[in-house]
């Protein structure tokens, strides 16, 4: 489980232990993402919001005590926000950006970063800076675990927010395709369990933001 157990903290102990002919992938999150821009117009960071689904959101809590009348607080989820931010450098926090065809850099999160519960369900929120902020008229972000081991979907409503983006700049969203049953079971455990964070397979199920300025 080295590769999968890297890919989100404690998915190592989560569903392959119990069924290793299982498919990929083994969690599923809802995605928000907001793209800050600065005053100059240049493009500062990306946020997102990550809402888990809800067997992994009652198995990453299990045993945890809230201490707001049994209700769990960011504060009491920070080790959990923590382990999963740590986790997530090694994979580039699952977001991948370019600029006018150029890569582009990107920092560690910075220390805001926080997890909350609501009904159920956790949303690990977090930003991820450009090294350098930039102008650009085409820019390029795409979201997916290399691995597979992570589905991304993009949220249905309002997936996707511009903050202070200058006048004219459009988001173009582009969901992943996914796959099928079918499919993950054709390729086998095997084959998912060799995927690390230098594999390519996953970005063929890229949730993909376009965003086009003046």
């Amino acid at each position: 489980m080295k590769n999968c157990a890297a890919s989100l903290a404690l998915l190592g102990l989560v569903l392959a232990l119990g069924s290793p002919a299982s498919a990929h992938p083994h969690v599923w999150v809802t995605v928000r993402s907001e793209l800050v821009y600065a005053s100059d117009g240049s493009l500062s960071a990306i946020r997102h919001h990550w809402a888990f689904d809800d067997m992994f959101s009652a198995f990453a809590t299990e045993g945890l005590k809230g201490s707001n009348n049994g209700k769990l607080t960011s504060d009491d989820l920070a080790p959990l926000a923590k382990v999963n931010i740590e986790s997530l450098k090694e994979y580039s926090y699952f977001t991948h950006a370019s600029a006018d065809g150029h890569k582009v850099a990107m920092s560690d999160p910075p220390p805001d970063y926080r997890a909350e519960v609501k009904d159920g369900i956790l949303t690990l929120n977090y930003t991820v800076p450009l090294k350098t902020p930039l102008k650009a008229k085409d820019l390029h972000l795409e979201i997916y675990d290399p691995t597979f081991f992570v589905d991304f979907e993009m949220a249905k409503t309002a997936p996707v927010r511009l903050v202070n983006a200058p006048d004219g700049c459009k988001p173009n969203v582009q969901p992943s395709v996914g796959m099928t049953a079918n499919q993950s079971l054709s390729l086998g455990e095997q084959f998912f369990m060799a995927l690390n964070a230098k594999s390519s397979f996953g970005e063929q199920f890229a949730n993909r933001i376009l965003v086009r300025c003046p």
